[in-house]
């Protein structure tokens, strides 16, 4: 119980990082993305051929994908403002490397290849950023949810307390915002017409293994007196409970409302229950109990930050809606995308203004409430992460078409225009060539396997703090656990 206690402890009354800090660790998966691409067109400029083997595929996605995001949380999270910059030259050194040495033939003046680059047409029925941003959220919720338990971990990136903007506070908010990019309502092509309550149908029976899992969850952890954070939840709710709940509810909403006027509901729902926390006693309620002594006598007491963030999450998931909608508008050129991309930062920059000022006259960002500063802020946070995908797909077509036939994995098929590229001897990747490689891919392994990666990840967190006194360990000891822990978890998926 002591042990149980200390844990506990090493994990609650934080506050949180700076905005600056962590939107400049969100560039740290794409560099690394953008590196293993690069180097994957490197090796086929090399040997003429695609790097072909399962094992060293495997070995390459764990090594340039996962390892340096554990590194970066815990011995190099000093740094973290310095390794963006380095990655970056890192790239630019490989993309060097590639654009000085092709043949002789295809050596054309630059500008005339990125007007072929303009005019280069993407496969509409894929958007390998949105794959990419819930895998890396998924990857990054499973490190952490671990790494928090080590000293290792820098404790301004864990989940604060009440108010603040801890890395793994932008985590479960990104959780709901990617799932809400593919839900039923996203992937349902304008054309089809469907019964107005099918998806919410759909919605009812796809919950239910989460309903199962937070029942799961919360019987394991009270059977074995695990170490339990209760002002982030409560004391029976979790996280399974809040996407089953937000899920449900969202697909009602939809199912009531214009699904492309999701972002009215989106800001109608933060934006009036900003307002009930303001004018009323629901603030004190959720900080502090209906006695004002933090009470968690009866079934709303005790689990009313689960219960109560629900109405911010659905605001988080609406908003994403409609995020979803306006990426799956036929955008099949680099210049529809380019466009696409300046549009999404305009947003950005126009989202975080409205942050400041909602922390100014409102309320501090606050993942306990999930308030109004707080859904801004995810959203805000989580455009970024995406914008930063499709920046690193879009250079990555770009030095595909510098080396003929060259392809990486979940990334963009590209087809030329006619008579573009062809006079230089560029080629794009025919639409389909680079499925055959999805196989070679953790990042499509993960993606077709996110629920379970996710429930092995929580499973293994479990047994690793039951086993080990992991507030007492030695970096080097860290280390090796994080990395087998993700090394297993990875292998698995792959396997599978």
């Amino acid at each position: 119980m002591l042990q149980k206690h200390l844990k506990e402890a090493f994990i609650s009354n934080l506050n949180g990082t700076s905005l600056l800090e962590i939107s400049v660790g969100l560039s740290l998966a794409p560099l690394c993305l953008l590196g293993r691409g690069l180097l994957l067109i490197l090796y086929h400029l090399h040997y003429g051929k695609p790097l072909s083997s399962r094992k060293y595929s495997l070995l390459l996605d764990f090594l340039v994908l996962v390892s340096p995001l554990l590194f970066f949380c815990t011995v190099l999270s000093p740094l973290i403002f310095s390794m963006p910059i380095i990655i970056a030259a890192f790239c630019a050194g490989i993309f060097y490397k590639i654009y000085s040495q092709r043949k002789h033939e295809t050596r054309v003046p630059f500008r005339q290849i990125v007007k072929d680059f303009q005019e280069t047409y993407l496969d509409p029925e894929y958007i390998p950023a949105i794959t990419v941003f819930r895998v890396y959220v998924n990857v990054l919720t499973s490190i952490s949810i671990l790494a928090v338990d080590f000293p290792q971990y820098p404790r301004r990136y864990a989940k604060a307390e009440t108010y603040g903007t801890g890395v793994m506070d932008l985590g479960v908010g990104a959780f709901i915002f990617g799932n809400a990019l593919v839900c039923p309502e996203v992937r349902q092509k304008p054309c089809v017409t469907q019964p107005k309550f099918s998806s919410l149908a759909r919605q009812l029976f796809s919950i239910w293994p989460l309903i199962f899992l937070g029942v799961g969850r919360l019987l394991s952890v009270k059977s074995i007196e695990y170490q339990e954070h209760t002002s982030e939840y409560g004391v029976h709710w979790n996280f399974f409970f809040t996407l089953a709940f937000v899920r449900l509810a969202a697909s009602l909403l939809l199912a009531m409302f214009p699904k492309n006027k999701s972002w009215i509901i989106a800001i109608n729902l933060a934006v009036l229950y900003q307002l009930t926390l303001n004018i009323s006693s629901l603030k004190m309620f959720i900080l502090h109990g209906s006695n004002g002594r933090d009470t968690r006598v009866g079934f709303l007491n005790a689990n009313r930050e689960g219960l109560l963030s629900l109405f911010g999450y659905v605001a988080i998931y609406m908003a994403s809606v409609q995020v979803g909608l306006c990426l799956r508008k036929c955008r099949n050129s680099v210049k529809g995308w380019t466009e696409a991309v300046c549009f999404l930062l305009l947003t950005v920059l126009l989202l975080f203004l409205f942050l400041h000022l909602s922390q100014a006259y409102a309320d501090p960002v606050s993942r306990r409430m999930a308030n109004l500063s707080y859904c801004i802020w995810v959203v805000a946070h989580c455009l970024t992460f995406f914008i930063f995908f499709v920046v690193t797909d879009l250079t990555l077509v770009f030095t595909k078409l510098l080396v003929k036939g060259s392809s990486v994995p979940c990334c963009w098929n590209a087809v030329t225009a006619p008579n573009s590229s062809a006079r230089h001897g560029m080629e794009a990747v025919p639409v389909g060539r680079e499925g055959k490689l999805s196989h070679a891919c953790l990042i499509s392994a993960i993606n077709k396997n996110q629920l379970l990666f996710f429930l092995l990840a929580n499973v293994m967190t479990g047994t690793v703090n039951i086993l080990i006194d992991t507030i007492h360990s030695k970096t080097a000891f860290t280390l090796c656990i994080l990395h087998l822990y993700m090394f297993f978890n990875c292998l698995i998926m792959y396997i599978l």
